[in-house]
């Protein structure tokens, strides 16, 4: 390893004395490159992002040191349409021997190609970013602002440029801060008594407080926070250029005072302005225009309904019910005029998938109040897409599906939306039976959602769930059938769920019932598919010599069954003499893991979900993710089994429609933070913790409720379902458990323009635990478990497509939980036993 690292260390070296004189090649005579920027605050070097983006120049971009795309520019040649026709002509026969040997037209195209790729190089590259005094003094400027602007109003900036003999450039700030200026008192000079009720009921809300220092932002918070305040409170006519600030000097202290000054309304006429007291203002009336278009704006009402005080109109007859459309206006007659009402009423109207972006206008009325009139232009009733994959995966070798989904809008009348959607897929897969067809695996479904905007329930539910926190009822209906995918299976789900925002970012969602029935169609395909536990039994079946008519299970005519006879003669009480106990446990646990992944499962379970994403918007870098959810699964049928006439099994298990129902409590907590580093450099954190408990009916949890680790969006360093559990090294195609642990950390960065790279170490693993799993290398049994934590390590390339990330992962095995203790460290660090992943857009 270290001789490895010392040839890596030798290559860069070498490159960056290769490139080293490179660096300057399109550097002109009396020109400096610019190396490098440094910024002294106080005697300190300071590092903050936030400072260094107040420099207007900044050195060409590396990448481990080596300005790579400076010299992707440097070997574009400056002017090579010139140079080919120079390099034609330089010997007296070559063009007329080119055009003779491959025609004029191949040597225009030669030259296209040649100064094509040249214009490539210079668009991938980056010019030198050359010294230049002008931009220099700006930074300096720019520094002088931000200090002044955060309360050092007598700070001092210099710089110095230092010029090398070899054409290159530093440039050094230096910041003299002197002492912050601190707010002393806050005064206010309001014209308006309206106004100035308002604001002092609003004081403790401030962003300017005495005693702290004194900062711009505070003052440009202030005014949004002020004009929103006067906006909700009924002052229609307030806006943000009433407000102004006087930051005045205390001479004695050297401090502060800031005197607030809003000034009264301005009503312009076309001889002056006159000012005039704020007033108050309030609804008088909301009109609807509920089927609005352009075209149909002068015609004539056919109907209207008058409903909770609402007036709604229509052109033609009346399409909607009116509670539907009531229930996401917040603009309510009576009450006074606030801004944050047409706020909450454009997003609602949106969230209906209803109607366009809707229009809101108001209308002054004499007395003091506004009439508001809500435009909406209803999208059509049908909506038709089609969406189309190619897939790849541990199965199958190729894999081509398409997605047709039909959406009805206003199905009832109430703004509903009901949507069909149809699977239908072909694949081949990896088997290696030559009398298949190509395209071997299928899987066809259907899926429909209903979607109502608001909760479906005998009871009255707003003052728990108030109608501003968009609540809506989902029911969804879905048929799957896959067959020549694993043991082939129907399903089929049922959910109804209630899903409400409390505040941006929050997301609540109620699970009230969601029943799965999954039905296994050829369970008897089991050792087909499971193929190294079928390999496990032969190996027992030759060390005990164990014949069936005279054949050995691999030579039988049918080996499944036999080795389905083979674990029925092994598990026999009692056990025959030349089974050892070892082998009897393997045997038992083979027979134990075929029993739980053929049996049909039953699950019907309620759960809540809670989500806190912080994210302002797609391009925050900067926010934390919290998700958390608990489920339960049997509760109901395990109460009224005895009610229902359930009977048992000979395990013990209630069953219903000849299929054990599963109950178990589950619960999951996730937690994801992204950090903002500047310059396209994220570190993004991510952390999972989930757990199941079968009890009663159950003793293991069901294989699609279970945990597995490893794959693109987990582990790296493992494929998925390989990892685990714990220290075992399982011989499963598919690992699974009923506990989790993951720790993912995740510099990424940009190379050049859309290609981005990243750094990883995952860690985490799954473990048994309150199950029927009796291996202790397998079970989670304390603190002492977490040695068994795998760690993964490696590098990636993400290209930013705008609409979607490619990304690219290599996942190297850091620590090895499978091998001794004292000797699972990079084991097996190397490409061979990398794993490489293929995924879309980040794990996280």
């Amino acid at each position: 390893m270290k001789k490895r690292f010392s040839k890596i260390l030798l290559l860069i070296v070498f490159i960056e004395c290769f490139t080293g004189c490179e660096s300057t090649k399109r550097v002109a005579e009396d020109q400096y490159l610019l190396t490098n920027n440094k910024v002294i605050v106080n005697g300190k070097k300071t590092s903050s992002e936030t400072i260094n983006n107040l420099i207007s120049q900044s050195p060409n971009r590396k990448i481990l040191g080596v300005p790579l795309r400076l010299h992707i520019y440097n070997l574009a040649r400056p002017n090579r349409d010139s140079l080919f026709e120079v390099w034609l002509d330089s010997k007296p026969k070559r063009r007329a021997r080119l055009t003779k040997n491959i025609s004029k037209k191949q040597v225009n195209q030669l030259k296209e190609t040649s100064v094509g790729f040249n214009n490539w190089l210079k668009k991938t590259g980056e010019a030198p970013v050359v010294l230049n005094s002008a931009k220099t003094k700006k930074s300096k400027r720019n520094l002088e602002l931000y200090y002044k602007a955060n309360g050092w109003f007598d700070n001092e900036v210099t710089f110095e440029e230092n010029k090398t003999d070899n054409k290159r450039a530093s440039v050094t700030y230096n910041v003299t801060t002197g002492a912050p200026k601190i707010i002393d008192s806050i005064y206010s000079t309001i014209g308006s008594e309206v106004i100035d009720s308002i604001y002092k009921a609003s004081l403790p809300e401030s962003f300017i407080e005495k005693g702290e220092q004194y900062r711009d932002i505070h003052l440009i918070n202030e005014r949004e926070r002020l004009t929103n305040a006067f906006r909700n409170s009924g002052v229609f006519h307030f806006t943000q250029d009433n407000i102004s600030f006087d930051v005045i000097k205390n001479l004695q202290d050297q401090n502060v005072d800031i005197d607030v000054l809003i000034s009264d309304r301005a009503i312009t006429t076309p001889d002056s302005i006159r000012r005039e007291p704020f007033k108050i203002y309030d609804i008088r009336e909301v009109n609807i225009i509920t089927d609005y278009s352009y075209s149909k704006r002068n015609q004539p009402f056919q109907d209207s309904i008058r409903f909770g005080g609402y007036n709604l109109y229509s052109f033609g007859k009346m399409r909607y019910k009116p509670r539907a459309l009531t229930d996401a206006i917040f603009i309510t007659p009576g009450d006074l005029f606030r801004e944050k009402d047409r706020t909450l009423t454009y997003r609602h109207i949106n969230q209906l998938r209803t109607f366009k972006y809707p229009n809101i206008e108001y209308a002054e009325n004499l007395d003091n109040s506004l009439s508001s009139i809500i435009r909406l232009a209803p999208l059509k009733k049908f909506s038709l897409s089609l969406g189309a994959d190619i897939s790849q995966s541990n199965i199958q070798t190729v894999g081509f599906s398409v997605n047709p989904s039909l959406l009805i809008r206003n199905v009832f009348r109430g703004a509903e939306t009901f949507q069909i959607s149809a699977l239908g897929s072909l694949g081949a897969s990896k088997d290696d039976n030559n009398d298949d067809a190509f395209f071997d695996i299928l899987e066809y479904g259907v899926d429909l959602k209903l979607t109502i905007p608001r909760l479906l329930s005998p009871f009255y539910t707003e003052r728990i769930i108030p109608k501003h926190m968009s609540p809506n009822t989902k029911i969804g209906l879905a048929l799957t059938s896959q067959t020549n995918i694993g043991l082939d299976k129907q399903s089929l789900s049922g959910t109804f769920n209630y899903n409400w925002f409390p505040s941006n970012g929050k997301t609540n969602k109620l699970d009230l019932f969601n029943v799965q029935y999954v039905r296994n169609l050829n369970p008897e395909k089991y050792f087909n598919i499971y193929q190294n536990s079928f390999s496990l039994l032969n190996n027992i079946a030759k060390d005990v010599d164990y014949t069936v008519d005279d054949l050995n299970i691999p030579n039988a005519d049918n080996p499944v069954n036999e080795a389905n006879e083979f674990i029925d003669y092994a598990l026999a009480d009692p056990t025959p003499s030349e089974i050892t106990n070892d082998q009897r446990q393997t045997i038992n646990g083979i027979k134990e893991r075929r029993d739980r992944l053929t049996e049909n499962n039953l699950i019907l379970s309620t759960a809540f979900s809670f989500t806190n994403d912080g994210r302002t918007n797609l391009f925050d870098e900067n926010f934390s993710i919290f998700k958390f959810k608990i489920e339960f699964a049997g509760n109901l049928l395990a109460n009224t089994s005895k009610l229902l006439g359930l009977k048992k099994d000979e395990n013990g298990r209630y069953r219903l429609l000849d299929v054990a129902y599963s109950q178990y409590a589950k619960t999951e907590f996730e937690y994801t933070k992204h950090w903002d580093l500047g310059k396209k450099n994220v570190l993004a954190m991510r952390s999972f913790f989930g757990i199941a408990i079968p009890y009663g009916n159950s003793s293991n949890i069901p294989f699609s409720k279970s945990f597995f680790a490893g794959g693109p969006n987990d582990n790296r360093a493992w494929t998925a379902y390989r990892l685990g559990p714990g220290s075992t090294e399982s011989s499963n195609e598919f690992n699974e458990a009923n506990l989790k642990l993951a720790f993912n950390l995740e510099q990424r960065f940009n190379v050049f323009e859309n290609l981005n790279g990243a750094l990883f170490v995952d860690a985490g693993n799954i473990w048994n635990v309150l199950d029927d799993v009796e291996d202790d290398n397998a079970t989670f049994t304390g603190f002492r478990s977490l040695k068994n934590l795998a760690i993964g390590s490696g590098f990636g390339l993400r290209y930013d497509f705008s609409f979607f990330v490619f990304r690219f992962d290599v996942g190297f095995k850091t620590y090895n939980p499978v091998y001794p203790e004292g000797n699972r460290w990079f084991r097996d660090y190397n490409f061979s036993n990398a794993a490489y992943n293929i995924g879309i857009n980040y794990p996280f």
